[in-house]
């Protein structure tokens, strides 16, 4: 699960952010100034930081304008700031994201796992090559590899594997599936997207793992 950097001077809120991460399975770094956030950034992996710019030491504006010189990490701003010129300023000097206190947790969550989501493709598009356990997907010749044996595939389903592996754990839909892979409206039945996954579950598991997984009532996941 993602890592994500938390710096915030106010323990209330500093508390409530890092129970509800910590609930939805994050882990967190705690920083209470800028100074401390820069030193954590430094000797930690995080996925992503949370803002305050209202900071002792090094305010967020500050830390802002520095780890950009050597990071694209997603940054969200969280601030009481809540007028446009200060919004315009943060997202044009590097921030990804702006969010005004006071906040709505779900809300914060939402925009968490959009800004995770966005990074994973983001980095997932500036690879030549995609592994995952046992598999491998050279995204420049679409050759697709198991245990280093080369997997014969069709479009369909090489697009499919490619949709699972770029989103490892979310749960897809028949229709998610269709839309994205075949890029046109879902009213299809069932069987088609059943035939897919089946042929693909087939030549997958030619090292007995079960990669795919069947999330009864909804759909799909790559496990």
């Amino acid at each position: 699960m993602a890592t994500i950097l938390i710096i915030e001077d106010d323990s209330a809120i500093h508390s409530l952010i890092k129970e509800a991460l910590e609930l939805q399975g994050f882990k967190t770094l705690s920083a209470y100034s800028g100074t401390e956030g820069k030193l954590l950034f430094k000797q930690n992996e995080a996925d992503l930081i949370l803002l305050d710019l209202m900071l002792p030491g090094m305010n967020g504006e500050e830390f802002l304008q520095e780890i950009r010189h050597t990071s694209s990490i997603p940054v969200m701003v969280i601030s009481a700031k809540n007028d446009q010129t200060s919004k315009l300023e943060l997202l044009t000097n590097g921030a990804d994201d702006y969010i005004t206190k006071p906040f709505d947790v779900k809300e914060l969550l939402a925009r968490i796992h959009i800004q995770l989501r966005h990074a994973t493709k983001a980095s997932v598009s500036h690879m030549k090559e995609i592994h995952y356990k046992n598999i491998s997907i050279n995204l420049d010749t679409r050759e697709v590899k198991i245990n280093g044996q080369i997997l014969r595939l069709t479009g369909r389903e090489y697009a499919i594997l490619l949709l699972f592996l770029e989103n490892p754990q979310k749960v897809f839909s028949r229709a998610n599936i269709y839309e994205s892979v075949w890029k046109e409206p879902f009213f299809d039945s069932d069987k088609t997207i059943n035939m897919h996954i089946s042929n693909l579950r087939n030549k997958l598991n030619s090292d007995d793992t079960n990669y795919i997984k069947t999330v009864w009532g909804i759909g799909f996941k790559f496990d």
